[in-house]
Order: structure tokens, then C-alpha cells, then sequence
């Protein structure tokens, strides 16, 4: 049977608690905090993966207070944490709102029109990853 270096448990453990430590190869510790597991979208679709050439896209997005994005919708998944402020996102479909705060996960509605406001006084700050077919874009505009 294979030995399992007892830091490495310690490291598996940590992703599967609330929030756990574990120390690194030299002791230090290591501190994991799950911060979101869905299955669904923001509008209950399950999640489903582009299925050839995935490409992952990392972007970062500041929206300026009281800033309204265009009516847009996405083709493949695509995720966003929100590192500040407070951004209301609409279902133009449906008229169903959902508001996010600092701290917030949020899995995009896919092939539905939404568009998204900051509806605070600061700006809001999202770190947004893409998975798309490779070389394709994710947001297409309403015209």
C-alpha cells in the first residue's frame, strides 16, 4: 500500500471542510475557505460545459457607480466573484432581479437577455472566468 504524506491528507481535508488549516511542505499553514459550490445558474439552468476545446478566460471588471450594462447574454458558463460593491443583475426575460454584495458567487444565466447595474455608491469589482469554446467570446449584445 502507498504512503499518503500526513500533509497532504491534512491538504485534501481543507478542501472538503467549511474552513480548514493544513500546513504547507514546511509547516506553515494554509488556511482554505470554500467560498461557493452551485449547480445551477443564477436562473436554475444546470450547469453544462462547451463540449470540445474548452478555453478558461480570466477578466477583471470595475463598474463605476450607477453604471447599468447593455442588455447582453452569455453562451457558455461563466462565474463571477464579487471583490466589492453591490450589483443588481435582471432576467429582461422574466423580470426576476437578484442583488449581489462583496463576497457573493454568481453563476451567470446562460442564453438568457440580463443586464446588470451598481446599484451602490462605490464601484463594484468582479473577478469573472469565462469557460468558452476555445477562441470564442462569451457576451453577445442586444441589438
Amino acid at each position: 500500500m502507498r504512503n499518503i504524506p500526513a500533509s497532504a491528507l491534512l491538504l485534501a481535508a481543507a478542501f472538503y471542510a467549511t474552513t480548514a488549516t493544513a500546513l504547507d511542505s514546511a509547516g506553515r499553514p494554509v488556511v482554505v475557505t470554500p467560498l461557493a459550490s452551485k449547480t445551477t445558474t443564477a436562473s436554475g439552468q444546470p450547469i453544462k460545459l462547451p463540449q470540445k476545446n474548452v478555453e478558461v478566460q480570466v477578466s477583471a471588471y470595475q463598474i463605476a457607480p450607477g453604471a447599468t450594462l447593455p442588455v447582453h447574454k452569455h453562451p457558455f458558463p461563466r462565474y463571477a466573484y464579487v471583490e466589492a460593491g453591490t450589483l443588481k443583475v435582471t432576467n429582461v426575460e422574466t423580470g426576476d432581479s437578484s442583488t449581489y454584495k462583496t463576497g457573493d458567487f454568481i453563476v451567470e444565466m446562460i442564453g438568457q437577455w440580463h443586464q446588470a447595474t451598481n446599484i451602490g455608491s462605490d464601484p463594484v469589482k468582479l473577478l469573472v472566468i469565462d469557460q468558452v469554446e476555445q477562441g470564442a467570446k462569451n457576451t453577445i449584445l442586444k441589438q
